[in-house]
């Protein structure tokens, strides 16, 4: 189990580099989707403690559901902020916004 929490951890921490050091957006994006990732491989690793119970599958279930509908909305918004402003970078975005 230790072999998965640590698979988990290093997921969540090049999420979160990702996330934080990117200034284009789908970089950004794909960051958040890896620390969603991370936390699936958590719940499913924690599920298998008790083989009887799937409450681990179903949480993980439901987080690669809501991943899905968040890159959905997260690709649109960047294709309206590109027709808008013309670059995907959010550095740009920023400036452009004063």
């Amino acid at each position: 189990m230790q072999n998965y929490l640590f698979l988990g951890l290093f997921l969540f921490l090049v999420g979160i580099f990702l996330f934080l050091t990117r200034r284009n957006t789908i970089m950004a994006l794909m960051g958040i989707e890896l620390m969603l990732n991370a936390a699936n491989v958590n719940f499913v690793a924690f599920s298998q403690q008790d083989k009887l119970l799937l409450e681990g599958q179903m949480a993980a279930l439901f987080v690669i559901v809501l991943a899905a509908t968040e890159s959905v909305v997260a690709l649109a918004l960047i294709l309206n902020i590109y027709k808008h402003f013309k670059t995907i970078h959010l550095s740009e975005i920023n400036n452009l916004k004063r």
